[in-house]
């Protein structure tokens, strides 16, 4: 097994309320010539927690970053007009925190992290510190 420090929190991309699945981002993955889908955990909008790629694999979500964290992606992160918004809705959020709990009885402590934390990008499309500060 990997040695686990982190948990790195991921959007989708996609517009707010628009549905998408395991299959479908594993495809844009595959299609960058990635081996897998780059996420273990995809929370959909139900707020249902569905497997990527195997924890014991290295992740392919944060540049740099992988080797000791798990990737975690809820779908969503875009308004109508594909601008960065925080559309994380609250069966996403409360299916975040289970699983971070869940993780961190695994695997220990996990600090946690958003994307943006590590790269020029807005993805999750908001702030880790600032949304989840009580979960730090």
């Amino acid at each position: 097994m990997r040695d686990l420090s982190r948990i790195i929190m991921h959007c989708s991309a996609t517009r707010e309320g628009q549905h998408i699945d395991v299959s479908t981002i594993r495809k844009w993955h595959l299609d960058r010539g990635w081996s897998d889908i780059g996420y273990h955990y995809v929370i959909y909008l139900d707020g249902s927690v569905h497997g990527g790629r195997p924890i014991a694999k290295v992740g392919a979500h944060t540049s740099g970053h992988n080797k000791d964290s798990i990737g975690i992606c809820y779908i969503g992160g875009c308004d109508q007009n594909m601008k960065a918004k925080d559309t994380m809705n609250d069966l996403q959020e409360i299916a975040m925190v289970n699983l971070v709990d869940a993780l961190r009885k695994r695997y220990g402590k996990l600090s946690i992290h958003g994307h943006n934390e590590f790269a020029n990008k807005a993805c999750p499309s908001f702030k880790v510190y600032e949304k989840f500060d009580w979960l730090l």
